[in-house]
């Protein structure tokens, strides 16, 4: 006699009445210890890119779009979220569009390290429209057009990511952040390409150069090569160290004395007298205006010069050095803010 076949332990999965069920779960022992959470950092100082003329080649970098605006943490907390920048001042108040989206990941705990940005109409980031959502330099707007660009995971659900591999830290994130790229955080995209092409094909898009990062670097605070940029336009931060006065220019405005850093003291390295805008222009006069004095801050050998006090940092963007140490073709960006921490020029 034949048997009949044996009744299967397990639904099949094609049986759509039949529930798949797992084992019950067994008690926990008490003696067996938690997997253990790792503090939550209070800040954590950024990761920073390493200047270079020209992308780095390998396969273990990977490439990103430099970002172009203000460098923040976003620190979600179970009392909430906390947005800081990279001096480590709270600026959670000034982006409430981006304290909101974080609010809606779905996550208990997070560190996420990236960029404030403002696009133009093309989609690009632009550094000018960023100050003025946020009312310039000083200003205590609340920027409601900031997205954040995000990069790096740094602490995610209790653990300290800060020694596992960027492929790991990126795997997470991409998985955190909607990668639609509609809301009002989104992912800072790696592309796949050869550094040199990604690079050519960023300056003729008008943007401002990529960031190379190594795929299995730790992360590491401080500028010490795991992260490289590489720029279409040279763009950096000068101290204004006086202005010329114009009687056609708007608000009386026709050159920024500009000077960088030398060891202990400020060098001259020329001026700037585009990039401005009537907004800009009134409101910077106001300020200098303020901050004048008869002791110059550097040496600068310029007739009818005004000089000020050396408290104001620019964004300049230009092309080139001359042979005299002066700046090319430089055009103003805007102010940096002193809670952004940024580094003025530093000749070497």
């Amino acid at each position: 006699m034949t048997k009949p076949p044996r009744k299967p332990s397990k639904p099949l999965l094609g049986e759509a009445d039949a529930l798949l069920r797992s084992r019950p779960r067994r008690r926990r022992d008490p003696d067996q210890p938690n997997l253990p959470l790792d503090p939550m950092p209070a800040r954590i100082e950024p990761c920073l890119a390493l200047l270079k003329s020209k992308p780095p080649k390998g396969d273990e970098w990977v490439y990103e779009i430099k970002w172009d605006g203000y460098r923040l943490a976003v620190h979600i907390e179970p009392t909430g979220v906390r947005i800081l920048t990279r001096g480590g001042h709270d600026w959670t108040h000034r982006f409430p569009a981006i304290e909101q989206a974080a609010k809606q990941l779905p996550v208990a705990t997070a560190i996420l390290d990236g960029e404030a940005v403002v696009l133009d109409e093309q989609g690009r980031p632009d550094f000018g429209l960023l100050q003025q959502s946020l009312g310039g330099r000083g200003g205590k707007k609340r920027s409601s057009t900031a997205l954040f660009m995000a990069f790096d995971l740094i602490y995610f659900d209790g653990h300290d990511l800060r020694n596992a591999e960027l492929s790991m830290r990126r795997h997470l994130l991409e998985d955190l952040v909607p990668t639609e790229g509609k809301g009002d955080i989104r992912l800072s995209e790696e592309v796949d390409a050869d550094g040199d092409a990604l690079l050519r094909v960023a300056c003729e898009h008008g943007l401002e150069g990529i960031i190379a990062k190594d795929r299995n670097s730790a992360y590491r605070s401080g500028r010490l090569g795991d992260w490289v940029k590489v720029k279409c336009i040279q763009s950096d931060s000068f101290m204004i160290v006086g202005y010329e006065r114009s009687t056609v220019a708007r608000a009386g405005i026709g050159r920024l004395l500009l000077a960088a850093r030398q060891g202990e003291k400020l060098v001259y390295v020329g001026g700037v007298g585009t990039g401005f805008n009537e907004r800009n222009a009134y409101e910077l006069r106001e300020k200098l205006d303020g901050l004048i004095t008869t002791t110059p801050a550097a040496m600068v050998d310029r007739k009818g010069a005004i000089f000020v006090k050396a408290k104001l940092i620019a964004e300049i963007e230009y092309r080139a050095w001359t042979d005299d140490g002066k700046l090319r073709h430089a055009s103003y960006k805007g102010l940096r803010e002193v809670q952004d921490n940024a580094a003025v020029y530093e000749i070497v």
